[in-house]
């Protein structure tokens, strides 16, 4: 969906653009059901990468403290705790640049993942940016979905990130779906954009052919020590458009509520849920953000007569639109990032 189009969308009456997007969400979502994500940060602090809204940059004096790769020991304890307590998505999430085959840590999480698929969960990772060989690796080892957001629009993200090109990111998406990966892809609002940089944002993610499977839609959670750590929080009436604007543009996508909801009330997640959301970060932590716990999360969900939604470990890449051009495909080379959630 254009820009156009999409801020025709945004710009009318909230309650109308509610409307809209409750019927699309419920002419291809008709089941009331959540999905449950787990995020685990596999390997914390040091990245090379420069983000302006991430703690686990080593350019930033956040004072988070630097973690090696988690044993695969560790990593299988917390998995099957997820499961448990009624994920149907693990994802893992490390803080480097990126990946690279034949190297010791990349086998190292190519095992990790290999055993985590076998509990049933679908199996996500952000592992930074990815060529095609790795991206085919990935997908061989079990992973079922592949992580990396856009941020933000393409004119915004100079003033984010320094360090990759926004191109960088759309060609990491366009080897994980060449890969047969479902691509996880959305932004995070609150890094100082406009309206338009947001709907710009929906724009890029929404003109992917295939589309995303799943999109992430972040509130900043301002990180002490970073160079957004005193950012204003985003309005919530500004979250509950930009959901309800990505249900209508990308229907067929889980819409995820992701960080931020630490700052949302009950009525205020409802809305979201309203909204096209069905989709949630769940447990004590997105990465290094704080997240609502385990409890409260069951109890919202139960007091809004939803259900948790089954996991779909053998979930396909959506198939891409026949006779249109397959994207994300890089237009420019410009200096414009990874992190804050999957």
């Amino acid at each position: 969906m254009l820009f156009d189009e999409l801020k025709k969308l945004h710009d009318q009456p909230l309650f109308s653009l509610l409307k809209q997007a409750r019927e699309v969400h419920e002419a291809h979502w008709d089941d009331n059901e959540i999905q449950l994500c787990t995020l685990l940060s596999i390997k914390t602090g040091g990245c090379s990468e420069d983000c302006s809204y991430c703690s686990q940059s080593a350019r930033h004096s956040s004072g988070i403290q630097v973690e090696r790769l988690m044993e695969k020991e560790q990593v299988m304890a917390r998995a099957q705790q997820a499961k448990d307590t009624g994920s149907t998505r693990f994802c893992m999430g490390a803080a480097w640049r990126g990946v690279r085959g034949g190297t010791k840590r990349f086998d190292q999480v190519l095992d990790i993942i290999q055993d985590v698929s076998k509990l049933g969960m679908e199996v996500c990772v952000t592992l930074g940016q990815l060529g095609p060989e790795e991206a085919k690796q990935l997908k061989e080892a079990g992973v079922t979905a592949y992580n990396h957001n856009v941020d933000t629009s393409r004119e915004h993200y100079p003033n984010i990130v320094t360090t990759h090109t926004y191109d960088d990111r759309l060609e990491t998406i366009r080897h994980a779906q060449d890969a047969g990966l479902s691509v996880c892809c959305g932004g995070i609002l609150g890094l100082g954009e406009n309206t338009d940089d947001r709907l710009k944002m929906i724009e890029t993610i929404s003109e992917f052919n295939p589309q995303p499977e799943s999109v992430p839609i972040n509130s900043l959670m301002p990180m002490p020590g970073t160079p957004l750590g005193d950012s204003k929080p985003v309005e919530i009436f500004d979250v509950v458009r930009m959901i309800a604007v990505a249900r209508i543009s990308i229907p067929k996508a889980k819409v995820r509520l992701s960080a931020g909801r630490t700052q949302m009330t009950e009525e205020a997640q409802a809305m979201c849920f309203f909204a096209g959301a069905n989709s949630i970060f769940y447990g004590d932590k997105l990465l290094t953000a704080k997240n609502p716990a385990v409890e409260k999360d069951l109890a919202l969900i139960d007091k809004l007569g939803l259900s948790a939604k089954r996991p779909n470990p053998a979930m396909t890449s959506p198939e891409a639109t026949p006779d249109k051009p397959l994207s994300p495909s890089p237009c420019c080379k410009e200096e414009a990032s990874p992190c804050q959630t999957s």
